[in-house]
């Protein structure tokens, strides 16, 4: 197990945590059977943690023609690209137990060009990278292509606004330093 601090800023204890913060903590642990450092990171700002959790879940619990393991790849792909070793590895873990594939969180995470993916799930990467890197370059044609493979205005919108959260969390795990729990590495392998 890792012996380094899983963040660079105070980490406060479950005791200590306002109620609605530690349920919500509590009850990730009873699923997933830890919890997961950012969680425990994030709860040093509750109204923060609040609203980015709260997005969190409006974006990525939806049920739309963009699957949640789409999603967790638009997670993966841009966080390799903005270099965030908390998300390629937490959410890598996540894309492993919604596809059943061992092998693709890794390959999205270095080069999704050279992964195991669909034509579909590639221009759905392509333009998750647009945004991510060249958002002011985006245009009419950028949609365009997403909807021949049968995605809606509102899942474009969808896939730029995980880009602009995860961007977001991205920048704040490297800065804060938080490091991955030990468990996500082992998970779905």
């Amino acid at each position: 197990m890792a012996t380094h601090p899983i963040s660079r800023y105070p980490v406060p204890d479950l005791e200590d945590m306002p109620e609605d913060v530690r349920e919500a903590i509590l009850a990730v642990q009873e699923k997933a059977g830890f919890i997961p450092n950012v969680f425990l990171a994030l709860a040093h700002r509750p109204a923060e943690f609040r609203a980015f959790f709260a997005y969190h879940d409006a974006l990525m619990d939806k049920d739309t023609a963009l699957t949640k393991a789409d999603r967790e790849m638009i997670v993966v792909a841009t966080s390799g690209d903005n270099h965030c070793q908390y998300c390629v590895v937490a959410h890598g873990a996540i894309l492993r137990i919604r596809t059943k594939d061992t092998l693709v969180a890794d390959q999205v995470a270095i080069n999704y060009h050279k992964a195991d993916i669909t034509p579909r799930e590639t221009a759905i990467l392509d333009f998750a990278l647009k945004v991510s890197n060249e958002s002011h370059l985006i245009d009419e044609e950028d949609s365009h292509a997403l909807f021949a493979f049968g995605l809606t205005s509102d899942d474009v919108w969808d896939i730029g606004s995980i880009v602009g959260l995860f961007g977001f969390s991205n920048r704040l795990a490297n800065f804060a330093s938080i490091r991955p729990n030990d468990e996500f590495y082992t998970m779905a392998r």
